[in-house]
């Protein structure tokens, strides 16, 4: 049985490997040279359209190094390429471009499993097709996108994707913040009326709150007007070409957008203080930011209707003049691009797989991940679980301890499927470690116990073929 990969970027070629490597023959589909798209300038399998850098390679103290490493550990085509065609960058991955799309294209066109058909495909395979991985990432074509929507019966987004910064949990001063939901009620959406009032044990994001769902962190007169200042006065992103024609989605407006409209537009919007009280006062603010747990775990908070556009640097620095969170560290800075992905928590199950058509596996960006090497991640993951199913092998996902795990686990059932936005690789998908450690040992202490717990996996997985 042949298995169709549609897209041909770092996703597709990655799972096409790794099935190839299992003995499984696969037709990977790329639309481009006879399609090209507004962002790629070749017909190159895994073109890198935007950086050539794969951020840090650095596994013992960051994420994405730490998901090279497992990559690595697991016979990656892309991690392989990458590291043959590195350029000198300091702790980060850099590759020449050209050499590493070159490279993928060369040792997939060598594997007699692989058959590399070109042109677009603009309809999703009927069961009878066999198994399918859709890899099609963000600029995903306008028939095939719309062929998901009708099969899903989710909108897959083609305006400007609106981001909002997601902070971790134990940056949060909760000597300042506090946990509440307006009115009192709970489970209710932050853009019309969320609300409780408890002060909370800020140990941990999972903690009792007893209803009270959001962190509240207050703002008085001068400080909100200092804020609106700020946050006017910041140095935003400008679209590129290709994006400049896609209006804004008016219901997700970048917040800077939104004060340009008028200085009390936030404090009417995202920042109302209705129905909250500050303990510390015992009266309501001036204006306050909410932040909404947004994994299972606890361990990240986002910042509700903080979609921004401003550079990264200005979003550090504006964001932190607001009270409880002058230390935040973050886990995602906010964006907006356009974008295609689909709502991975409501419709992919725990192996990759369309629940409503289970044939058909996504894989890399469309799912919801962001980043070249958590799209390559998704797609070997694809690409194994697809070779299992066809060898009638027991397909185990890796442990969520992992950073594939954790990756995969937020994208298909730790994310809250009603805020599902992309999200790289960060601790804060990590589960907790089972005892207490210094902040400083945290990351090295997880990237161990996730190496470890890798092996064992593979190991299990090795005996049961």
């Amino acid at each position: 049985m042949t298995v169709n990969i549609i897209g041909g970027g770092l996703a597709g070629s990655e799972a096409a490997w790794q099935l190839a490597r299992a003995g499984v023959a696969v037709t990977l589909h790329e639309m481009r040279p006879d399609r090209g798209t507004d962002a790629h300038k070749t017909g190159t399998l895994a073109e890198l359209v935007c950086s050539n850098s794969f951020r840090s390679d650095d596994a013992m103290n960051n994420a994405v190094g730490l998901l090279h490493e497992e990559m690595r550990r697991l016979g990656s085509l892309i991690m392989a390429s990458g590291d043959r065609h590195k350029l000198p960058a300091g702790g980060a991955l850099a590759v020449d471009r050209d050499g590493f799309a070159a490279a993928v294209e060369a040792a997939l066109d060598a594997e007699p499993l692989v058959t590399i058909a070109r042109g677009e495909i603009d309809a999703l395979p009927a069961p009878d097709a066999g198994l399918t991985i859709i890899a099609t990432g963000p600029l995903t074509s306008a028939p095939l996108a719309a062929a998901i929507r009708a099969a899903t019966g989710e909108e897959a987004l083609a305006f400007f994707d609106a981001i909002a910064p997601i902070v971790y949990h134990d940056s949060i001063d909760f000597d300042i913040a506090w946990f509440q939901s307006r009115y009192n009620k709970s489970n209710v959406d932050s853009g019309s009326d969320a609300d409780s009032g408890s002060n909370v044990d800020s140990g941990s994001g999972a903690d009792s709150r007893s209803g009270a769902d959001y962190v509240n962190c207050p703002l008085d007169h001068e400080q909100y007007e200092a804020f609106i200042d700020a946050l006017l006065a910041g140095e935003s992103h400008d679209f590129k070409d290709w994006e400049s024609s896609t209006p804004y989605f008016e219901g997700c407006l970048p917040i800077e957008v939104m004060a340009s409209r008028g200085r009390e537009t936030l404090r009417f919007g995202p920042m109302k203080p209705v129905g909250l009280t500050d303990p510390r006062t015992g009266h309501r603010p001036h204006a306050v930011v909410q932040l909404r747990q947004d994994n299972a775990l606890g361990t990240l908070f986002n910042m509700v209707g903080f979609q921004t556009k401003l550079t990264y640097g200005e979003q550090k620095r504006v964001f932190r003049t607001i009270p409880g969170l002058e230390n935040a560290e973050f886990a995602r800075l906010g964006g907006l691009h356009r974008n295609t992905f689909i709502n991975s928590p409501k419709l992919l199950d725990s192996e990759l797989r369309l629940k409503s058509s289970p044939h058909i596996r996504f894989a890399g960006q469309i799912t919801g991940c962001e980043g070249y090497v958590e799209s390559a991640a998704v797609g070997l993951m694809a690409g194994r679980f697809a070779a299992a199913e066809i060898l009638c092998r027991p397909i185990t996902a890796p442990p969520p301890t992992t950073a594939m795990g954790a990756l995969l686990n937020h994208i298909t059932s730790g994310a809250d499927a009603s805020t599902f936005q992309p999200m790289n690789i960060n601790f804060g998908l990590f589960p907790p470690l089972a005892e207490k450690t210094k902040k400083r040992e945290r990351k090295p202490a997880m990237a161990r116990r996730a190496l470890a717990d890798l092996e064992e996996w593979r190991q299990a997985l090795a005996s049961a073929a």
